[in-house]
């Protein structure tokens, strides 16, 4: 996506990479003492077939949908940077996959008449409902369908949860690629702070292994819930436990004992929210966006949790808003008062642009 020096947020492009995914349940939903029990949404692609509609009548919903979906243009895309109608059209037959059992009943909705009909894992009006949201209150697709293709990984989301973006998967590669060359983290305990979906953490923890054990925080009870529903799917509940906390309050458990520390925290300046595109400003929780007056209240305060939480050698990973952020942060841990970190640096994202500081606990 295109960032410039103060982000231009944008929401994900939904993908459909043709990738396996874990659609029953392993072991019952379990929290921690400290986390959410609120009942997640259940995604359209894990919902049973159970609403039965003429092949006809989902064809005129299509061409409907369709026809809505040209009619914006490009006014999105001038208007905030948002979706074209090319996209729209996209997301429309990805909503479309996920919601007819039998794929190979698609193509025939190019015919006239079929007198067959075709089971649905949503009800038709709802169809109509979901499509009208995704274009006259431009509700991301990632909504509507209860998912986000993320790495390897089929994760399911919902309002109130923050969308995981392409580039911080660059977070679990770097992770990744430190244990190769470091058993003893590799062995050790890692949190992942702001999981949103448990996006970070459950990449983390499928990199780790049973070696490892993962931690991950959330403040938003919504948030707590999906994660923890994500962690299920992945059969990792004993592996990931999911705390809901403000940052390192529900660590004092563990303080000086962490192997890394992970977040893609919020980072957007405060009054930019108002002019993000609309899918990003209107619908993702602003407490998984907002950073305070300058975008780096959060990250400061990272970095200072991360000097008392990690154990000697431990590693931590924070993504910014970009260039001007990181050399900020770089600046400010080279300049610790009590020399508490080294080897700080700056990591480019997909795009090329300065995205994540990393370093380790001296």
């Amino acid at each position: 996506m295109k960032i410039s020096l103060i982000r231009t947020y944008t929401f994900p492009i939904f993908r459909k990479p043709s990738l396996p995914f874990h659609s029953t349940f392993h072991k019952p939903i379990s929290f921690s003492s400290s986390s959410s029990s609120l009942k997640p949404k259940t995604a359209i692609f894990l919902r049973p077939p159970t609403h039965s509609t003429p092949l006809s009548d989902l064809k005129k919903w299509y061409t409907w949908a369709k026809t809505l979906a040209s009619s914006v243009g490009s006014s999105f895309l001038h208007s905030d940077n948002g979706p074209d109608a090319s996209l729209l059209c996209r997301e429309l037959n990805w909503l479309l996959e996920d919601s007819v059992e039998d794929h190979s009943l698609i193509p025939q909705l190019g015919i006239q008449e079929s007198p067959q009909n075709v089971n649905l894992r949503v009800d038709l009006d709802e169809l109509y409902c979901l499509w009208k949201e995704r274009i006259e209150k431009r509700k991301p697709l990632q909504y509507l369908v209860g998912c986000e293709h993320w790495r390897d990984l089929v994760l399911c989301v919902e309002e109130g949860v923050f969308i995981p973006r392409p580039e911080t998967e660059l977070m679990v590669d770097m992770v990744s690629d430190l244990i190769e060359k470091n058993e003893e983290l590799r062995e050790g305990l890692w949190v992942d702070l702001g999981t949103g979906s448990g996006a970070i953490a459950i990449g983390i923890g499928r990199v780790l292994g049973k070696q490892g054990k993962v931690i991950a925080i959330d403040l938003n009870p919504v948030a707590c819930s999906v994660a923890a529903l994500n962690v299920q799917r992945y059969g990792l509940q004993d592996e990931i436990e999911v705390r809901r906390g403000f940052w390192f309050e529900t660590l004092k458990d563990v303080e000086g004992k962490l192997s890394g520390v992970v977040s893609n925290p919020p980072y957007i300046p405060s009054d930019h929210i108002s002019g993000l595109q609309a899918e990003v400003g209107e619908h993702e929780p602003r407490l998984a966006l907002d950073g305070g007056p300058n975008g780096l209240e959060d990250l400061l305060h990272l970095c200072n949790g991360a000097a008392s939480m990690l154990k000697p050698g431990g590693f931590f990973a924070f993504e910014t808003n970009g260039e001007k952020h990181c050399k900020v942060l770089v600046d400010y841990l080279e300049n610790d008062p009590a020399g508490r970190f080294c080897n700080a640096k700056i990591v480019s994202d997909i795009a090329g642009i300065q995205r994540f500081v990393t370093g380790f606990r001296r």
